[in-house]
């Protein structure tokens, strides 16, 4: 179990007021009261010390159960910067180039049709220009989608096929990636970005690479070495677990998933029958917390190095084609604010312009979410990081990232 998060520095040591951090509770408090969330854990750091933590409400509304500081999370796609590590830790081996062909160990993407035009019962393909590569599996340029998106053609073939919020349950990580090589790619890979399954696929050519499993390569290379103990693909523990929420259009309030008929989702993590790289992760903010410091520490944490000080460096780096950012190049995005002036690097978005982006961050910074309102980020030049819990679906549903990032900001005086 992964020790809890408490304050470990003096804020105000740390260039921080402490009646400003409050606010940050304060804040959310209300999300709490007026019943949009049913409860969260937030946590900001710098220089890798905790100099707020703190949690509202309740994992579980309906069994009255209160979060905790052990209280387990579904990451869902902050589960991503975690894979990707594990891809980035191969390629310093030298086990691939990132412009390989996938194909090279995943045969099924060997010759990949591109949509054109029609519909998704009867649509007009032709051949890929050039190969999926590894590169475009980090910066999810590769042309694939996700069914929940509901934007193109695509989208309605993998939700016929069985992808939308959850996935069919006869079929393991090869299964399925075998299942999205055989349909349409969005676009020609490299010349757009669109969020996608690429990271799943990412996770299935770890596995092929390293002759590992999915599960075990990450908990001997990553989570085991950085301590963290309380985060898998399997929830043994349910008890720990946060209850999955869906918001209630009608009442601006949330409803339990199982309510909303989304129960299929909330159980995949108490028995998963594949791995999912791109958002099957379960974890602690103790846990993930480990996480952030390794990025900002530029691949290392006490004495604990996963990756060379340049590797992250470059991942924080805008890789999009031409160097545009995520609304000059992406597909409709499935989050709760706009990307001007944020790019994407090797398996996170990177801060470009923050005058753009209208947040006072700075210029590298690296985040993302996850599906059900989870988040955090990692400013490499104020040395920030800050995490938030909790269990909404959709992402959309407020916005808890934009005010998040307001809150942490203007609380730093230095």
């Amino acid at each position: 179990m992964s020790s809890p998060l408490k304050v470990e520095s003096d804020p105000e040591e740390l260039g921080f007021d402490p009646a400003r951090l409050a606010r940050i509770d304060d804040h959310f408090a209300r999300y709490v009261d007026d019943g949009r969330l049913a409860g969260w854990h937030v946590v900001v750091a710098r220089d890798g010390k905790v100099v707020h933590s703190s949690t509202a409400g309740r994992r579980d509304a309906e069994a009255d159960l209160p979060v905790t500081d052990d209280t387990r999370w579904r990451l869902y796609s902050m589960t991503k910067p975690i894979t990707s590590v594990a891809a980035l830790m191969l390629w310093e081996r030298g086990a691939f180039e990132l412009t390989d062909p996938i194909s090279r160990w995943l045969p099924e993407f060997a010759a990949p049709r591109v949509y054109v035009k029609g519909s998704a019962g009867k649509p007009l393909t032709e051949p890929a220009t050039e190969p999926i590569r590894v590169w475009h599996l980090l910066t999810h340029t590769a042309g694939l989608t996700y069914g929940f998106h509901h934007a193109h053609p695509i989208d309605a073939m993998y939700r016929a096929a069985g992808f939308e919020w959850s996935a069919p349950r006869d079929r393991d990580l090869a299964g399925m990636v075998e299942t999205w090589a055989g349909l349409p790619l969005v676009f020609q890979p490299g010349s757009e970005w669109n969020y996608s399954h690429a990271t799943d696929v990412l996770g299935r050519l770890v596995e092929v690479v390293s002759g590992k499993s999915l599960d075990t390569f990450l908990a001997e290379e990553i989570l085991e070495p950085l301590g963290m103990t309380s985060t898998g693909f399997v929830v043994d523990d349910a008890e720990r677990l946060a209850q999955l929420y869906v918001q209630n259009p009608a009442t601006g309030g949330f409803l339990t998933a199982e309510a909303a008929g989304m129960g299929a989702l909330a159980r995949e993590v108490l028995e998963p029958t594949w791995l999912g790289g791109g958002g099957g992760l379960v974890s602690t903010a103790a846990d993930y917390h480990r996480f952030t410091r390794m990025l900002l520490g530029r691949g290392e944490v006490d004495g604990v190095r996963l990756l060379g000080s340049r590797t992250v460096d470059y991942m924080g780096r805008n890789h999009l084609p031409g160097g545009l950012d995520l609304e000059q190049v992406g597909r409709p995005l499935f989050a709760e604010m706009p990307f001007n002036g944020v790019g994407f690097g090797l398996g996170v978005a990177v801060v470009t312009d923050p005058v753009r982006y209208r947040t006072p961050t700075s210029v590298g910074e690296m985040s993302w979410g996850g599906a059900a309102s989870t988040a955090f980020w990692v400013d490499p030049v104020e040395r920030i990081t800050a995490m938030f819990f909790t269990q909404l679906v959709p992402s959309s549903a407020h916005p808890i990232r934009t005010q998040l990032r307001g809150l942490v900001y203007q609380a730093l005086v230095d």
